[in-house]
């Protein structure tokens, strides 16, 4: 856990780099692939998803060192080479068959659904990740690895690095890249992916090397005839990270009610993705977009100051999250997963105000309300914050609880409940 959090302290601000790299050639060129509370909400969700990892919320169904424990015939020494490359090759093969079966079953979906609701297509959609996939179904398409005895901690590292490995190829500013599109996934072939044309929906699932796509019939190459068009073709119509992620399930769910019938009741679940019962299609039909190149991309009104004050939110709480990486042992548990669930809370109460929500101030003002009462509880600390870190830092955190709630009222009378011309 400790390791992990280090881990993240290091990369994601080369993530952020990348991102920032990607906005400056953007503006460059004069493309515009790039929208502020888009982004915003991608990096929130990036939050999400890497608190959710560290805090290790999920079981495995299979342990892979349960699996080697039983079936390995052989076992490769962990700083062996041929270890790491025959492992990072299974890892991959495992990532490429989690990935399709996501898209192609209905309950797997939900935790997919995320990393496709961007309408946009950058190195910031790279980080819409799951929080609801809290089962591990898939640790037996690891046998490859068990049989020869790859040690456990091979594959620990191989995970975070193989992840780590898909974000430069979330970008539309990188072209074909010749002999590469043969060997690796690449900008070109993540593109087709993402996007929803009719040519394209379903294809390139691989993950880090493209051939597993053209073995099982899954590859299409970009057409230069059909730019391709990003999202869902049930768009999620938020901003909040957190209602994504349990969207597919909640329509599931209340599917699962509504139906009539039995079968219907079971099998939804297992059945081809946005399969739905036919007595619920007919009275609870939902809207879809039936012409990708002619819809209105989800967007909420907002001036300037809005936007700014977005990213603002979502960086103070990239601040908050570096600290809880770097003091995993210190605040140690249950600390750790209040500190979690706060973030969440934070991330839920802001991105309510950038898809216009009134209650936005309410959430805002528990979330504000609940860090000071730590504060307090903990005789002027955050979660140790003032030993580790000092005091200045617990002032800025108070202050940062009083602004965000005024700023929020502010906002939401303005904005919302307001007459607002909007200046973007």
């Amino acid at each position: 856990m400790e390791a992990y959090g280090t881990i993240l302290n290091i990369v994601m601000p080369i993530f952020v780099i990348l991102f920032l790299v990607e906005k400056v050639v953007e503006w460059y060129r004069g493309a515009n692939v790039i929208r502020g509370l888009d982004s915003v909400s991608s990096f929130s969700s990036g939050i999400t998803n890497v608190v959710k990892d560290v805090l290790g919320v999920g079981i495995s169904v299979i342990t892979y060192q349960w699996l080697v424990e039983r079936v390995a015939f052989t076992h490769l020494a962990a700083n062996s080479v041929w270890a790491y490359l025959i492992g990072f090759i299974v890892v991959d093969f495992q990532g490429y068959w989690i990935h399709r079966w996501s898209h192609e079953i209905n309950f797997l979906w939900n935790r997919h659904i995320i990393h496709h609701s961007s309408e946009e297509f950058n190195l910031s959609c790279a980080l819409r990740q799951s929080v609801s996939s809290f089962i591990n179904y898939f640790t037996i398409l690891l046998l490859p690895s068990a049989l020869l005895g790859i040690p456990t901690q091979v594959v620990a590292v191989i995970g975070p690095l193989h992840l780590f490995l898909q974000y430069w190829y979330h970008t539309q500013l990188i072209n074909k890249m010749g002999i590469w599109e043969y060997i690796l996934v690449t900008p070109s072939h993540h593109r087709v992916h993402h996007a929803m044309n009719k040519e394209y929906i379903d294809k390139n699932y691989a993950q880090i090397f493209i051939f597993w796509d053209k073995l099982f019939g899954t590859f299409q190459e970009e057409l230069p005839e059909v730019p391709p068009v990003y999202g869902v073709t049930r768009p999620v119509q938020t901003w909040n990270p957190i209602k994504i992620n349990f969207q597919h399930l909640w329509l599931l769910m209340q599917d699962a009610w509504r139906t009539r019938s039995w079968w219907d009741k079971v099998r939804l679940w297992f059945m081809p993705t946005g399969w739905r019962p036919a007595d619920v299609v007919e009275k609870y039909p939902l809207d879809s977009i039936k012409d990708v190149y002619n819809f209105e991309k989800y967007d909420t009104k907002a001036s300037s100051a809005l936007i700014a004050w977005s990213w603002a939110q979502m960086f103070f709480n990239y601040f908050l999250l570096t600290y809880f990486f770097a003091s995993l042992a210190k605040i140690g548990s249950p600390g750790i997963f209040y500190y979690g669930g706060f973030l969440f809370l934070a991330i839920f109460a802001y991105t309510e105000l950038m898809d216009r929500n009134p209650f936005a101030v309410y959430f805002e003002a528990i979330k504000s309300a609940l860090g000071l009462y730590i504060i307090y509880q903990s005789g002027g600390d955050w979660f140790g914050a003032a030993q580790n870190w000092g005091l200045w830092f617990v002032y800025l955190v108070g202050a940062y609880f009083v602004v965000s709630v005024l700023m929020t009222v502010v906002f939401v009378e303005r904005e919302i409940k307001g007459v607002f011309q909007t200046d973007v």
